[in-house]
């Protein structure tokens, strides 16, 4: 074993790709489950064991199988799940703009208080109600051809226990009309109004709005920014690994418990429709080897690579 090669995985940027990172802490996941008696726990160690890549003469490299355990909170399967949710979103967006050329897009971030683990599931699941019916609302209607939204949830380590910041990210696809007068326009009080009704809020939350540069590039506000924001980790390991055995112990058992059964990333409207015409596959359970996301293109292929995670040695090797 002392003679093989270290798995070196490259994207197009020729940046390496974080294959190692991700199964150290997805093995340290799988720990935490199986204190926490998990059934899955062994399930979820298994994630990305083995891993085969397909390769051509110029030494563009390909993952062609593997098997992935899909946990909610697995950062393996996250880190994969990111990567093709903004790919198809990018998809979606582009084609929104070929349909509709004088569309613009609206990024808005909706947030409410922190809450504890126990109130977590039944307050996204209020949110996910309030959002269709923020939508149904005349004047956001009016002009709104359609939606995607994700929801984020980030953690509170410093308060005695564990609380949850839970938000939205909602990219808007809306009519030109939108920015022209004042019967068409929202402002942001009028935003943060609409949520607080929506989510039948005692307090004004903190709304954030902000018009979307029409430019797909990287720039901040550009269009593929919001969408890599949109599509980024519904939770970050950084949040559920913090080397804190006791409250990350009580964090995965509190986000395992409030997030199952609810979606990450959901769409509306036009961007609904041409979601199901590019007849694009369910992320929650779909294939998450072939994201077709900044993932080396393979012409012909010249070898097959097969890459093995040692457990001792805590990398993978060829």
């Amino acid at each position: 074993m002392n003679n093989k090669e270290v798995l070196v995985d490259r994207s197009r940027s020729g940046k390496v790709r974080p294959w190692r990172e991700r199964k150290l802490e997805n093995l340290q996941y799988g720990d935490y489950l199986q204190i926490l008696h998990y059934k899955k726990a062994h399930r979820v160690k298994e994630c990305g064991e083995v891993l085969r890549f397909v390769e051509d003469e110029q030494g563009h490299r390909k993952l062609a199988q593997t098997w992935f355990c899909h946990s909610r909170l697995c950062p393996l399967c996250n880190w994969r799940r990111a990567m093709k949710q903004s790919n198809q979103l990018t998809q979606i967006l582009e084609e929104a703009v070929k349909q509709r050329k004088t569309g613009r897009f609206l990024f808005l971030t909706l947030t409410v208080e922190n809450t504890t683990g126990e109130q977590l599931k039944s307050e996204l699941r209020q949110m996910g109600r309030a959002i269709r019916n923020l939508m149904r609302y005349k004047k956001p209607a009016k002009n709104l051809l359609g939606y995607v939204r994700s929801t984020e949830v980030t953690v509170n380590h410093e308060a005695d226990q564990p609380m949850y910041h839970h938000h939205m990210h909602v990219l808007l696809f809306v009519k030109n009309l939108y920015f022209k007068g004042s019967d068409n326009y929202i402002s942001q009080a009028e935003w943060t109004g609409y949520w607080q009704r929506a989510m039948k809020l005692t307090y004004a939350p903190i709304v954030n709005v902000e018009a979307v540069k029409p430019n797909v590039n990287r720039q901040k506000n550009s269009l593929l920014a919001s969408a890599q924001e949109t599509a980024k980790y519904q939770v970050k390991s950084k949040d559920i690994l913090t080397n804190n055995q006791e409250q990350d112990l009580q964090v995965i058992d509190d986000l395992e418990q409030g997030l199952g059964g609810s979606r990450q990333i959901s769409y509306g409207g036009l961007l609904k429709e041409i979601r199901k015409q590019l007849q694009l596959e369910d992320i929650e359970s779909g294939d998450l080897v072939n994201t077709d996301s900044d993932e080396q293109q393979v012409c012909q292929v010249a070898r097959e690579i097969v890459a093995k995670w040692d457990y001792q040695r805590k990398n993978y090797f060829i």
